[in-house]
Formats: structure tokens, sequence, C-alpha cells
């Protein structure tokens, strides 16, 4: 069986890739779909089959999907043009012939609030238009999301968001791509919907009392309104389409829409996930 993982060399998909070698997949039977072949070169020496494709080139993806019969799509980073280059993707193995596509989503996609959701709605509903056998991997926030927030956090005392009392239900990149992979690996996965989120379900006051005990000194969370937020990104040196998208994001999170109790991504990886102390100690701060 050969399995694809698109975005390979990505935070998530490179992940992704080496969960499915942990997990004792032999290396000639993943395909890493890859931009810039020359960022594999480390999976290449691994013995990972490296294909060059952009999410919208249809006609490399085909050739780079060609004898596949899992798919791991993980959703493009090109926030606005995703629903084209995920319904390429689509296409391309339809056209391959590849067996089954899992998708990595986000929570509750089809009624979500948040801005992101509207382009998984889109991708998800190319899927099932599509005929391939799928499984949406529908993923929550990850705590490397945070990292960016704690140099200012260091310099101000301050956690900005505007997330008032809402919870946020993440867990590591690892343990998403850990539950990526276990998906591919099981059978009977077709027409799955996985709601993935952490077992670590912290408001902002409570993420700023984590930040706090990383930094060694006081963080408290300072709640702004939506566009204010987005007004204090984006002085920060954040383009605004994304200073907007995070903002946003943080509205969406103070009316839960970042946060679930299923528990399917802990039942997928067989643990508890990663806590934020874990992945925000990072010890150049």
């Amino acid at each position: 069986m050969t399995i694809a993982v698109t975005g390979a060399t990505g935070h998530l998909g490179r992940l992704v890739v080496e969960a499915l070698l942990d997990k004792g997949v032999p290396a000639g039977d993943i395909v890493a779909v890859v931009r810039t072949p020359a960022k594999a070169a480390d999976l290449a020496d691994k013995g990972v089959a490296i294909r060059q494709a952009e999410y919208g080139d249809r006609a490399a993806l085909e050739k780079a999907l060609a004898g596949v019969d899992k798919l791991l799509l993980v959703s493009g980073s090109d926030i606005g043009q995703r629903i084209a280059q995920h319904t390429n993707v689509i296409a391309a193995a339809k056209t391959a012939g590849v067996g089954f596509v899992a998708y990595t989503s986000v929570l509750d996609a089809q009624k979500s609030p948040i801005g992101l959701a509207v382009e998984h709605r889109a991708t998800e509903d190319r899927l099932t238009q599509s005929g391939i056998d799928f499984a949406l991997l529908r993923n929550g926030w990850y705590w490397e999301n945070y990292l960016g927030s704690i140099p200012a956090a260091a310099e101000t005392g301050a956690l900005f968001g505007s997330a008032g009392t809402g919870v946020v239900a993440a867990a590591a990149r690892k343990d998403y791509a850990e539950a990526a992979a276990a998906v591919l690996l099981a059978d009977g996965q077709a027409g799955k919907v996985y709601e993935l989120g952490g077992d670590e379900r912290l408001t902002y006051s409570e993420l700023a009392e984590v930040i706090s005990s990383v930094l060694g000194k006081p963080v408290s969370y300072k709640d702004l309104p939506q566009a204010e937020y987005a007004a204090v990104l984006e002085g920060a040196g954040l383009p605004a389409p994304i200073a907007s998208m995070l903002a946003d994001s943080d509205a969406g999170v103070a009316v839960g829409a970042l946060d679930t109790a299923h528990g399917d991504l802990q039942k997928l990886i067989g643990r508890n996930s990663t806590r934020a102390a874990t992945v925000l100690a990072v010890s150049t701060y």
C-alpha cells in the first residue's frame, strides 16, 4: 500500500511522514508530495519517495499521485486560494485512481462561524461530490499557534486576544500528525468524521497562567475588541489579512468554535494530548 502526504515539508505534513515511519511503514511506501524537493532531502535520505507538485498544478499532481492508494490532503496555506487548490488535488486524486483521501479540516467545519471554516467547508463538499472514499480530520487549534505571543508577553506581561472567557481545546501538531497517521493506516475509515482537540481546554486567562509559568514572570490576559486586537497584530508586523484572520479566530474561541470534548484525538493516538506548557516551554524565551 502506497501512502502519499501533500505539503510534506510543511510543519504538519513532515510530522505525518515521520509518524508513518515511526509506525513501521516502509519508507518506500511513502510518497512526499512537495513544492520544493530540496527541502525534503532529509526524507529522501530515509528512502521516502519525493514527488514535486504544487496545489495549483493539476498535471503535476496527477503525476505525483500515480500509483497512490491512500492520500493525506493537508490543507494549503494560501488562504483565499485553497478552494481552487484543494479541488485540483481532489480531481487529480480521482484521475490517478487514489482509493482514499483523508483531509485536514477544522473543528465542526460545516457549522463553524470562523472565517477559516469557509474554505474547509467547500473542500469537504468537493470530497463528498468526488466519489472517492474519504475521512475528515477536523483539527482544532495548535498550541504552537501561541508561540508567537510569548515574546510580547515577556516584554509587556500581557497576553492579548479577543477570546473573552471562551475555551480553546488545543493540542500539539505532533498529536494531530499521529492521529492522521493512525487513520491512514486503519481499515474502514471511509465516511469517518473526527472532531480533534486536546483534553486540556483552557481559557485565555488560564493560557496566560501557563505562559507565566513558562517565562517565570507574571503574565495576565488582556481581552480586546476584535477590531482592536487585529490592529495590535497588524501593528506588530503581521499583514492585515493574517491579523484579521487571527482576530476572527479568537472571536470564534469566545463562542466555543475551537473547543471540543469529543475525545477523538485521544482515541486515535492512544494517549492524552500534549499539554500547553510542554509545547510553549521553549528555551529561547
